[in-house]
């Protein structure tokens, strides 16, 4: 960043220099016919490198505007109007620029960050510097950036590390109060039941541990084996792993009939737990009795896996923010069936890891269909192609 700015203010400097001498040449009058000729050819030579200057500006990707001495604008490159994008966020990014070129032209250099709250929230970092030749100032600049990228990233490390710490906190100091009981207690019926609690909590333990592996190894764009796979051993593998779950809930799982030509070139036990922890979820918020269906449907170029329940349901302002990491709908039942809180985060990760997504249509008290859709694999496009 501070190349480009180092960069930008002498290419910008020598613009201004370039537009004075310009001017200065077109005012000097009469002169002889030589003199006259070689000013032409430098006038000619200076807008060359004028334009290869402003060229130059304008291919930034930050936004830039130059004025001059008495603060009228020069120029403004394209990636200023492309930030600024609406009439009202023009409006305040040119309130802000103005103030700070003011400074930059009585000799002091400026910096702050402007947070527009939306729609769309963005975030922009303005930097403003004087523009000097031979210790005079001559214009001044005004830099525009776009970080809301990264107080987007910043933001959401804060919220996972708090998150992270009270998920742990809660399973690891029930653990501690279980153990500390049991110490003392002689009754053997109660010491059983602190045991099996104790299981349970080392269990939910274990498996945040193991969903937030899963996350990082996403999150870093591991190197994974990517082979072909049948969508139908995906999905019967991931019914099978939430059998046992299903069954204590008295839940039925249903599997409509998939075509055996669906492939997908993928890692397999990314998709299978993708899969599973759709499932998983639609097991956890329906009512005993009740049955979660998974129908595989064949699109243009892709396979979409749709899961559905005809549980609680989500309500509309949490649609937005499911697939967060820790973030529930119904935090008391969460804990109940011990969930963690990054299956459909993880979910989503393995869906655009593959090249795919992951979407939700949900009623409260109606229920909720997850749909993941991933590429197919060529092989599955010729074959459909050959049978259609």
């Amino acid at each position: 960043m501070l190349i480009l700015v180092a960069f930008a203010s002498a290419a910008i400097g020598a613009l201004i220099a370039t537009f004075t001498m310009a001017r200065q040449a077109a005012a000097r009058g009469r002169a002889s016919s030589a003199a006259i000729a070689n000013e032409i050819e430098r006038t000619a030579v200076l807008a060359r490198g004028r334009d290869l200057l402003t060229a130059a500006v304008a291919a930034f990707d930050a936004g830039v505007v130059v004025v001059d001495r008495q603060g009228d604008e020069l120029m403004r490159n394209v990636a200023m109007s492309r930030l600024t994008g609406s009439r009202r966020v023009q409006v305040l990014v040119d309130e802000a620029c103005e103030g700070m070129l003011r400074g930059a032209l009585a000799g002091e250099s400026s910096s702050r960050e402007l947070p527009l709250f939306g729609p769309p929230h963005l975030v922009l970092s303005i930097r403003a510097a004087p523009l000097t030749k031979d210790d005079r100032v001559v214009g001044a600049v005004a830099w525009v950036i776009d970080v809301t990228q990264p107080h987007r990233v910043d933001d959401v490390r804060k919220d996972f590390v708090a998150n992270v710490s009270h998920e742990l906190r809660t399973p690891i100091g029930a653990l501690g109060v279980l153990a500390e009981t049991m110490v003392d207690e002689t009754d053997i019926e109660v010491t059983r039941k602190f045991a099996a609690r104790i299981v349970r909590e080392a269990d939910r333990l274990a498996r945040l541990v193991d969903d937030l592996l899963d996350l990082s190894q996403l999150e870093a764009d591991a190197p994974v084996e990517r082979e072909l796979v049948d969508v139908d051993v995906i999905v019967r593998a991931a019914i099978e792993q939430v059998a046992s779950a299903a069954e204590a809930a008295t839940i039925g799982v249903r599997a409509g009939m998939i075509a055996p030509d669906l492939r997908v070139t993928a890692d397999r036990r990314q998709l299978v737990s993708a899969v599973y922890n759709l499932l998983d979820n639609a097991v956890k918020y329906s009512e005993p009795g009740s049955t979660v269906d998974v129908t595989v449907d064949r699109l243009e170029r892709s396979v979409a896996i749709m899961v559905r329940d005809r549980g609680i349901g989500i309500p509309s302002r949490d649609l937005e923010r499911i697939f967060e990491r820790f973030y529930r709908v119904d935090r008391a039942r969460s804990r109940e069936t011990g969930g963690t809180g990054l299956g459909l985060s993880i979910v989503r990760h393995v869906a655009r890891a593959h090249g795919g997504d992951v979407s939700v249509i949900s009623h409260e008290g109606e229920g909720s269909a997850f749909t993941l859709s991933l590429p197919l694999a060529e092989s599955s496009n010729v074959i459909n192609h050959e049978v259609g």
